[in-house]
């Protein structure tokens, strides 16, 4: 086809364009967009008219060519497949420049224009869709978001010839856009910025927002059907030219999307549409809270045909699924013109859309009688709905435009929404109440003033308290309208009237007085800048006398209540009920006070507990309730004590609190309370284990040394207040050994740990009393062996830190206990040595075989030993060590037979027995038990030298002295007193059939007698053990029943009596044999014998054989 004169110039120009560098062709295609987005619209549109083949006389001007390039470039990109962003680029930035412009618009008739080229729409919709994606700019999405809102609200513009190309693709484009919806929502959930607590869009958030209302607006629309659709465009065929036959045929045409299409696609994206609520509300919480309570409302909504309906496997299309998606597409349609945030056309149709709602709600009024109103079928979901948009389009408006409004339909929607308080449904109830809170509370924009205008609340305050009296739908209402009223009047009087009705004797106003508190202090909860014109004490006590109500209802409701109010306020009343006589009270203020605890969490909220244990007499002088103390029990802290695990459980960080917690008790050392509860959470210490040791290791560094005038506490030399300090002083030292108690033994496990062991296992300095130097060592390990062994120090201090050194690891603490112990021996130092058996028998207990199998226990055992030959009166100090030897070696024998491991060096019972063998031979081998009994037996008179002591300390040379046979003895018998179950029968191998040998044969009849009193121990505590030596053992008691010795008669007459008592020790066969002879021995010394106590014993033993 060839073109006429008027049509080749432009078309040349068009042509020429393909041999243009790309430079070039990029710098005009600026120059022509600047000149049509610069273009009078009028003058753009009548420009786009005159290109029509019925004009052929016109002539070209700038924008005409402009025009013919525009659409030759955009034509050849298409069939290049190349981006479109230089043409789109500068329309989405026009589009936001002229935005409040009234000569903009030009983007919109550029593309009307191109749309109707079909092969140009699918160009341009797909790049206009994907540039929001490739264009990370903040401007340009800006841009973007409005001119797409402004392409999908086309149908707002006057003069709708201007946008024809548009509506023909509009489903079209529709779909293509939907693709954006994803990328919308996340720039609407990262838009926000946060202020005073409260969630605010940003300028991007916003626009982003808005679009995407629009979008999906769109999608709740019919589809739109041209009636007069062309068979072709007037400009294509005016710009007829040889088509690409290939791109023309993979240009679709536009088809008509079904309605069930739509819905789909909207119900493909509910997702978005949740999240893009809960955005919408949070950023409407603090400047709107009536559109707020909408909002809440319509994400519950969504969020439950999200739960209904979107677990349905099913094919698109089908019933089920198909309803869900129609309910939506059809609820969305009214909220979504409800929800834009810039929409300045939004109050016009106010008046129109409130009638609506509010003859929505009427219709369901007239056609459900009450009964129905008041069931769950009285349209519950359809009078939801319109409450919703209500909240919706009321709290778009404030100020004047509110009263406007409202001025007009105040009586209006009184009348149709007081009946729907009857409803059961809560959400019904809520949203009326929120719209009368609208109503009737007006904000106070005065200067100077906070709170609201409530002189149209005042009116019918007394009419609304006289329906607390009531049980039905109306009076939840009136609690919400009530609390929500004293929470912002300065005037109290209808605080006390409810109060007043809280303690009256009639339940249902009790319930609805406690609903009013409950709402109350739910609002306050929430409020950042909680006001304090409430008198909240008056409102705790009277909760807390709800404690001991009646009814079981008003006592659950009342301790989930009280943890929501200030703990200083409640706490101590709620400690005094815990102790009542009452059972059900005092479960509900245990629930109570575990809750405050929960809910608080905070170090604070611990001290008033604290203080409220502490001081008892506080509690007692609370106001007195029904629910009296039950006897002696307010004394009892064990039962608050029993709480704090369930609190405990609760906690996320221990650090801040338990270093608070230290700090206190640091401060206050005297005050148990904090200890037992300190006690309570020792199994989460561990948590905040570096906290804890820092603190302590902070507080002994602090401590300064003592000397001997701090020891005198009690001696009378000191004046009170002189006596006072010292004390202090004393609960001071006490307090960092009570901390390290509560912490568990793996602590102490970790060598490398250098807070706890320093460089202990390096060096080790005294002073000139030989006690351990700290400075250098500033450790804890270092602290505990300084308090234990020092000179000076509190004896309750000194015990303590000796329990406590018994935890630290036997490689740090038994080489030090061993020196000291060594000192303090050879300067008989007897309390320092009483200190160093308490510190290795604590450590023996703890570790077991850990500590025995360590080097340093060999010279420990030594110079116990030669303790042991001193020479000592009963009671004496040195008497005293001597027990605190015995005990210690016996420790050993009970943690070695612990210990497969360690018994494996035992020599055999008969290699000992009737022969003489060293004992200094047991002590290389560290077989204690084994050691002992030779010292036992050994009947010769050798002497003992140092070198078998193994220490440098002097002891008595000569025969074996008697006391050191017999505190050996003292040792087994001691041992047999201690020794677990798993010990018993290796013991009793080692120890019994020695013992027995030895006794029959030995010449000292001390030493008969005490080998039968361990015997008689043995049989007593070992019991089936030493079953297998029962024969031997009945011979031993009835031989030494026959012996000349006091003594041994004595011992003889236990053993028997031991063998009697114990059933499973000797057989009936061998035991009946062995009573004939006893009864004969007990006969002759109950006749013969000179000893008045030996005659009366055997009496008694002959009259239970008789």
């Amino acid at each position: 086809m060839e073109l006429n004169q008027t049509e080749q110039e432009p078309q040349q120009l068009l042509w020429s364009s393909n041999s243009q560098p790309e430079s070039m062709v990029t710098v005009t295609l600026g120059r022509v967009m600047n000149t049509l987005l610069t273009a009078r619209p009028k003058k753009l549109h009548d420009s786009i008219s005159r290109l029509s083949p019925d004009d052929k006389t016109a002539s070209l001007g700038s924008l005409d060519e402009s025009l013919w390039f525009l659409y030759k470039y955009v034509r050849d990109a298409a069939e290049r497949e190349e981006i479109l962003d230089e043409v789109l680029v500068p329309m989405i930035e026009h589009s936001l420049k002229s935005k409040e412009s009234k000569h903009g618009g030009q983007a919109m008739i550029i593309l009307n224009w191109l749309f109707k080229d079909e092969l140009l729409f699918q160009v341009l919709a797909t790049n206009l869709a994907n540039i929001i994606v490739r264009k990370d700019d903040r401007y340009i999405t800006l841009g973007w978001c409005t001119l797409v809102r402004a392409l999908l609200e086309y149908d707002t513009i006057t003069d709708q010839h201007l946008v024809t190309g548009i509506s023909e693709k509009y489903d079209a484009l529709l779909k293509i856009l939907c693709s954006c919806i994803p990328h919308l929502s996340y720039i609407v959930n990262k838009g926000s910025t946060t202020q005073d607590g409260f969630e605010l869009p940003s300028r991007l958030s916003l626009s982003a927002a808005d679009c995407f209302l629009s979008l999906t607006e769109a999608l709740t629309k019919r589809p739109r059907v041209s009636s007069d659709r062309q068979k072709s465009s007037n400009f294509k065929a005016s710009v007829t030219s040889a088509p690409c036959e290939k791109k023309e045929k993979l240009a679709h045409k536009t088809s008509e999307i079904s309605n069930m299409e739509m819905e789909f696609l909207l119900w493909d994206h509910l997702q978005e549409l949740i999240s893009l609520v809960q955005r919408l509300l949070a950023w409407s919480r603090k400047s709107r809270p009536l559109h707020a309570k909408g909002l809440e409302k319509v994400l519950k909504w969504l969020k439950e045909i999200k739960g209904h309906y979107g677990g349905i496997q099913a094919e698109a299309g089908s019933k089920i699924l198909r309803t869900g998606a129609i309910l939506l597409s059809s609820c969305w349609k009214h909220y979504c013109m409800l929800l834009h945030l810039e929409d300045h056309k939004s109050f016009k149709h106010c008046r129109e859309l409130l009638d609506q709602y509010l003859s929505g709600i009427q219709y369901i009024t007239d056609n459900h009688s009450k009964e129905q109103m008041a069931s769950k079928d009285g349209g519950v979901e359809t009078r939801k709905f319109f409450l919703n948009c209500m909240c919706l389009l009321l709290g778009r408006f404030d100020g004047k435009k509110f009263e406007s409004i409202v001025s007009e339909y105040r009586t209006q929607m009184s009348y149709v929404l007081l009946p729907q308080l009857q409803c059961h449904d809560e959400d019904v109830i809520e949203g009326v109440v929120c719209i009368f809170k609208r109503l009737l509370f007006k904000p106070n924009h005065s200067p100077g003033s906070s709170l609201t205008d409530t002189r149209q609340m005042d009116s019918v305050l007394p009419l609304l308290l006289n329906l607390l009296d009531e049980q039905d739908g109306t009076a939840r209402a009136v609690v919400k309208l009530i609390a929500e009223y004293c929470s912002i009047s300065v005037d109290v009087h209808c605080l006390e009237e409810v109060l007043i009705r809280l303690t009256s004797g009639n339940t249902i106003q009790r319930k609805n007085s406690l609903d009013v508190i409950s709402e109350l202090v739910c609002i306050f909860s929430r409020s950042i800048n909680a006001n304090s014109h409430l008198a909240w004490q008056d409102i705790a006590n009277k909760l807390l006398d709800r404690l001991t109500d009646e009814d079981d209802v008003i006592r659950e409701q009342t301790s989930n209540l009280l943890p929501l109010i200030d703990p200083s306020l409640v706490l101590p009343g709620v400690v005094r009920l815990v102790y009542s006589s009452d059972g059900k009270v005092q479960s509900s203020a245990c629930e109570a006070c575990i809750g405050v605890l929960k809910y608080h969490n905070k170090f604070e909220v611990i001290c008033v507990l604290l203080d409220c244990l502490s001081n008892l007499n506080q509690i007692q002088e609370l106001p007195e309730t029904d629910g009296c103390l039950e006897e002696g029990a307010k004394l009892d802290t064990d039962r608050i004590f029993k709480l704090i695990p369930q609190w405990a459980k609760s906690v996320q960080d221990w650090n801040s609190l338990v270093g608070s917690l230290i700090d206190k008790m640091f401060a206050e050392p005297s005050n148990v309370i904090i200890v037992r509860f300190l006690n309570c959470i020792s199994e989460y210490l561990m948590e905040a284990i570096d906290v804890v040791l820092h603190r302590v290791l902070s507080q002994m560094r602090g401590q300064k040394e003592i000397d001997q005038s701090f020891i005198k506490l009690g001696s009378g030399t000191y004046k009170s207040d002189e006596s006072e300090r010292n004390y202090r002083f004393l609960f001071e030292r006490l307090c960092p050994l009570l901390v390290i108690r509560l912490l568990p033994l793996r602590i102490f496990n970790d060598l490398n740990l250098s807070i706890m062991y320093g460089q202990l296992l390096n060096e080790l300095t005294t002073n000139e009393y030989g006690d351990i130097n700290t400075n250098g060592h500033e450790c804890v390990a270092a602290f505990l062996l300084n308090r234990a062994f020092s000179t000076f120090e509190f004896q309750d201090v000194r015990k303590l830190a000796a329990e406590l050194c018994g935890r630290i690891h036997p490689q740090v603490l038994l080489p030090i206990a061993c020196s000291q112990l060594e000192h303090a021996a050879g300067l008989k130092d007897i309390l320092k040595m009483k200190v160093c058996l308490f510190s290795v028998c604590a450590s023996i207990k703890i570790r077991g075989k850990d500590s025995i199998s360590n080097p340093a226990m060999i010279r420990i055992r030594n110079t116990l030993e030669a303790v042991l030959l001193w020479p000592s009166l009963v009671d004496d100090e040195v008497h005293k060590a001597q027990l605190g030897c015995v005990e210690c070696l016996a420790l050993m024998i009970c943690a070695e037979l612990q210990s497969p491991e360690l018994r494996k060096d035992f020599t055999s019972v008969n290699k000992i027995a009737g022969k003489s063998v060293d004992p200094g031979n047991a002590v290389s081998r560290n077989c204690v038990l084994e050691h002992v009994v030779l010292h036992i037996v050994h009947d010769e008179n050798k002497g003992i030298s140092e070198s078998n002591l193994g220490c440098g300390i002097s002891a008595l040379h000569g025969p074996m002295l008697l006391s050191f046979r017999l505190c050996m003895v003292n040792v087994l018998i001691s041992a047999c007193q201690k020794i677990s179950y798993f010990g018993k029968k290796p013991f009793a191998q080692n120890s019994v059939p020695v013992l027995i040998h030895s006794a029959e044969r030995v010449i000292d009849p001390d030493i008969g007698a005490a080998c039968i009193q361990f015997l008689f121990s043995a049989v007593y505590h070992l019991k089936s053990a030493v079953l297998p030596y029962s024969s031997d053992l009945l011979k031993l008691a009835l031989k030494f029943l026959g012996k000349e010795s006091e003594k041994e008669k004595i011992a003889g007459v236990k053993l028997m009596t031991a063998l009697m008592a114990t059933e499973d020790v000797i057989p009936e066969s061998i035991l009946s044999e062995g009573l004939l002879e006893a009864r004969s021995l007990f006969s002759s010394i109950s006749l013969t014998d000179p000893s008045l106590d030996l005659r009366q014993l055997c009496n008694k033993l002959m009259s239970c054989l008789t």
